[in-house]
C-alpha cells in the first residue's frame, strides 16, 4: 500500500463526509482573493469564500460560502490511523508551544514574555504563500518566551511562542 495514494476523508458540519485523492485536490483551482478570501472553480461551478477560523492542529477550519457557515475537517491517512486505534483520546494534555503550520516570514510579534493570553488571542502574523496568516493561542495561559522575531523565515514546525 503507498500512502502517499491514500485519500483524504474530508468531513463538512460532521454530517456530510468524502475522500479526496491528492491528485483529485490538485484538480482545484483556487485562488487567494484578499487576506482571508478565496475564489475556488471546481467542475465548472464558482465559488467565493471566507475564512473564519483555522485550527490547523485539529486540521478543522470554518468557511463561509453563500452566507453559510461550513465547518471542515480534514483528515489524512496518518490522522484516520491515529483515530481507528483509538489513540486520538490520548492527546488531551494541553500543548504550551506554540508551532508554525507552514513554512513562511513572521511579519510581526504581537506578544511578550509575561504577557497574558486567552483562547483566541492573536499571538503574531505569519506570511505564507502570500497570505497573512494570524497564529491564535490556542487556550488561555501566559508566554514564557517568544522564539521567533519579525522578519524572520520559519519551517514547518518551529517554535514560535511557548506559553506556560
Amino acid at each position: 500500500m503507498e500512502i502517499k495514494n491514500e485519500p483524504y476523508r474530508i468531513s463538512v458540519n460532521d454530517d456530510y463526509h468524502l475522500d479526496i485523492r491528492p491528485e483529485e485536490a490538485t484538480q482545484l483551482d483556487v485562488v487567494a482573493d484578499g487576506h482571508e478570501h478565496f475564489h475556488v472553480l471546481s467542475e465548472g461551478r464558482s465559488f467565493r469564500l471566507e475564512l473564519l477560523k483555522a485550527d490547523y492542529a485539529a486540521h478543522t477550519f470554518t468557511f463561509r460560502v453563500d452566507g453559510r457557515r461550513y465547518r471542515v475537517r480534514i483528515a489524512d491517512f496518518y490522522a484516520r490511523l491515529v483515530q481507528q486505534l483509538g489513540m486520538s483520546s490520548l492527546g488531551g494534555h494541553r500543548t504550551n508551544i506554540v508551532k508554525a503550520p507552514m513554512p513562511g516570514l513572521v511579519l510581526q510579534v504581537l506578544v511578550q514574555a509575561g504577557q497574558s493570553v486567552q483562547k483566541g488571542d492573536a499571538l503574531l502574523i505569519l506570511e505564507a504563500m502570500k497570505m497573512e496568516n494570524v497564529i491564535k493561542a490556542s487556550g488561555e495561559g501566559v508566554v514564557r518566551s517568544v522564539k521567533v522575531q519579525s522578519g524572520e523565515a520559519v519551517e514547518k514546525g518551529a517554535t514560535l511562542v511557548e506559553l506556560g
